[in-house]
C-alpha cells in the first residue's frame, strides 16, 4: 500500500552547497531552478542547465533525493545517497508554459517520481535498475512508446562528476534516467544490463531522450527492414 503524505525533509547547508558547486564545476551554472511548492517526503528542486556548444542539450538534475538515505542492502552502502538527471534535446519545449503539457513535462515528472520512489517504498535504486511505468507498462506520453526507465551512470560527463563525497558519512552518486522500451527492459532482465548497453553502443544511443528512437530489441517481421 502506498504511504500517505509525509512532511518533507530539507537538506542542510553543507549538502546543498556541495551539490550546487559540484554541478556547476562539471556541467555549468544552472540557469533556473524548478522549486517545489508542495513536497512529499523530501523537498525536491530541479536544476536546469541550458544547452551549450560542448553539451548541446538541456540537463535537469535533482537536488533533494540525497536528503534521506536509501535502504541499500549490505555491501551496497555506498549507494545510499543519490541524485538523478535527465537530458533533453535542444529543441525540447522547456518553458513554464510548455511544462503544463504532459507530453513535454513527463521526463521531469519521471525523474522526480524515481527520486521519491526508494524513500516512499523503503528500498533503493542504483545503476542498471529498471522501473516500468505501471503493470503492464504504459507509454509516458501519447507521442512515444517509451514506457520504462533504466538507471545508468551519466555517459557524456567527466567521470569525476559521477560521485561526490560530501563528508565521511555521505557520498552522493549521480545517475541518468534513460527511458527505454518494454522489449529493451525484457532483454535487460534476461541477458543483463551490459548486453543491452552493447546494443545501445551499436546504434549510438545515449542519455539524451529521443522519443522516436530505434527500439534496439524489437525484431522486425521483415528480414530486410532493419
Amino acid at each position: 500500500m502506498e504511504n500517505e503524505w509525509e512532511p518533507p525533509v530539507y537538506g542542510n547547508e553543507e549538502l546543498d552547497t556541495k551539490i550546487e558547486e559540484h554541478v556547476t564545476k562539471f556541467l555549468g551554472k544552472s540557469d533556473t531552478v524548478l522549486h517545489e511548492i508542495v513536497s512529499d517526503l523530501i523537498h525536491l528542486d530541479v536544476y536546469h542547465i541550458k544547452p551549450t556548444k560542448e553539451r548541446n542539450y538541456h540537463t535537469f538534475i535533482t537536488r533533494g533525493m540525497s536528503f534521506l538515505p536509501m535502504d541499500a542492502p549490505k555491501g551496497c552502502e555506498d549507494w545510499r545517497y543519490s541524485e538523478l538527471m535527465v537530458c533533453l534535446p535542444p529543441d525540447w519545449p522547456v518553458s513554464q508554459e510548455d511544462f503544463k503539457e504532459g507530453r513535454n513535462y513527463w521526463p521531469i515528472w519521471l525523474m522526480k517520481m524515481l527520486a521519491r520512489f526508494p524513500h516512499k517504498y523503503k528500498t533503493w535504486i542504483s545503476w542498471g535498475h529498471t522501473i516500468p511505468n505501471g503493470d503492464p507498462a504504459e507509454p509516458y506520453a501519447d507521442n512515444t512508446k517509451l514506457c520504462c526507465a533504466l538507471l545508468l551512470p551519466p555517459i557524456d560527463v567527466n567521470t569525476d562528476f559521477i560521485s561526490l563525497k560530501v563528508n565521511d558519512d555521505v557520498t552522493v552518486k549521480f545517475l541518468s534516467v534513460v527511458p527505454i522500451y518494454k522489449e529493451e527492459m525484457e532483454y535487460k532482465l534476461k541477458y543483463g544490463v551490459e548486453a543491452l548497453m552493447d546494443k545501445f553502443d551499436k546504434y549510438n544511443i545515449n542519455e539524451v531522450i529521443d522519443i522516436k528512437r530505434r527500439n534496439v530489441c524489437k525484431q522486425s517481421i521483415w528480414p530486410f527492414n532493419r
